[in-house]
C-alpha cells in the first residue's frame, strides 16, 4: 500500500479484521514517515517523544475512548498498546495498562477491573526502540491480536488481587515495583506535585502519587515469542 492511501486520521474500525488491516498497512514505515503522512512535526528526540508515538498511532488507526477507561477501539472491544523493542528485538521497558483505583475500591472485582478491561482483547503494535537508530528512522513492526489464555489470565488475576486486597488495607506505599509477578504497581505521575487521596493502613484520608499498572517486561516478551514462533 502506499502511503498517499492510507487516511489520517482514520475513522473507527467497524471490526478486528479492518483494524488489523490498518495496522499491517503501517508496517516497516517509519516514524518520520508517518509524521510527514499525519503533517505533524517529528519530535527533536525519544526523550522528547513521550506520547507521541502513541497518540498518532491511535489516530492513524481510529481509536476513539479518548481519556476514559475504556478500550482504545470502543466499539469492536480491543486495546493498542505499541511496544517499544530493543537491539534484540525484545520489550525494552514494562507496559502500562491503566490507572490503578484508589478510592471508592473496596467492591471491586477481578472480572469488572479496568485491568482486565484492556486486557481482555490488545492491538500490540511493535516499534524500533533502539537507540542507536535516529527517532526518525524507527520503523513500525508488524501488528499481532492477542487476548490472553487460561494461564496467562490466571496469572494476572491473582496478581491484580494480591495489590488491591493491601491497597483496600491502606498498604500502598508498601507495595513496590517488585511487587507482582506479571503486573507490577508503580507511581505515575508527572512530578511528585501531582497528588491524589487514598487512605491510609488506619483509614484516615491521605494524599500520595497517582499509581498505574503496568505489564512486567517478561510477560510481553513471551507473548511476542510465542506469535512470531507460530506465525513465522
Amino acid at each position: 500500500m502506499s502511503t498517499h492511501s492510507i487516511p489520517f486520521p482514520a475513522p473507527p474500525p467497524k471490526s478486528e479484521a479492518e483494524l488489523l488491516a490498518r495496522a499491517q498497512s503501517l508496517a516497516g514505515l517509519t516514524l518520520g514517515q508517518l509524521a510527514a503522512i499525519a503533517q505533524k512535526p517529528l519530535p527533536a528526540s525519544a526523550q522528547s517523544s513521550k506520547g507521541w508515538c502513541g497518540q498518532l498511532l491511535e489516530q492513524f488507526l481510529g481509536a476513539s475512548a479518548g481519556a476514559r477507561p475504556l478500550p482504545d477501539f470502543t466499539h469492536i472491544g480491543v486495546e493498542l498498546k505499541s511496544l517499544p523493542l530493543n537491539a534484540a528485538g525484545l520489550p525494552k521497558e514494562s507496559t502500562y495498562v491503566c490507572t490503578v483505583p484508589l478510592k471508592d475500591n473496596r467492591h471491586l472485582y477481578w472480572e469488572t477491573s479496568w485491568v482486565r478491561l484492556k486486557l481482555q482483547r490488545v492491538l500490540w503494535l511493535p516499534l524500533e526502540a533502539n537507540s542507536v537508530i535516529p527517532f526518525s528512522r524507527r520503523r513500525i513492526g508488524a501488528a499481532l491480536l492477542w487476548s490472553p489464555d487460561v494461564k496467562q489470565e490466571a496469572q494476572l488475576k491473582q496478581d491484580w488481587e494480591e495489590h488491591m486486597d493491601r491497597i483496600c488495607l491502606g498498604q500502598l506505599g508498601a507495595i513496590s515495583a517488585r511487587d507482582g509477578e506479571v503486573l507490577q504497581i508503580r507511581p505515575k505521575a508527572a512530578h511528585a506535585k501531582v497528588l491524589c487521596q487514598t487512605s491510609g493502613d488506619d483509614g484516615a484520608p491521605t494524599r500520595t502519587l497517582p499509581r498505574g499498572f503496568y505489564l512486567r517486561s517478561h510477560f510481553t516478551r513471551d507473548i511476542l515469542q510465542r506469535h512470531y514462533t507460530v506465525y513465522t
